[in-house]
């Protein structure tokens, strides 16, 4: 890991979770348009709760398809959110 992609890791792990706004994130890859066993650059990544990350309602315990279904919303628009709260 280059020290440009830890310093913007450090910075997505001090926002709050991108779906509730809780504090205290995981920092999740993207798993769109990333092949299996393959993890997406250390830019697209975004800030999730545990339990947005890993729990019955996140991304890893439901699947990135059902996730973006029940909370209507897209890993990119995720990104999308991230990226800009990070500019601001």
């Amino acid at each position: 890991m280059t020290k440009a992609e830890k310093q913007h890791m450090d910075r997505v792990a001090q926002l709050p979770c991108a779906i509730c706004g809780a504090v205290g994130v995981h920092v999740h890859h993207l798993r769109t348009g990333v092949g299996m066993g393959k993890r997406a650059s250390n830019f697209d990544t975004l800030p999730l709760c545990p339990e947005h990350h890993q729990g019955s309602t996140g991304i890893h315990g439901m699947g990135r398809k059902a996730f973006e279904r029940y909370h209507g919303v897209t890993e990119i628009d995720l990104l999308a959110k991230t990226k800009a709260d990070l500019c601001q």
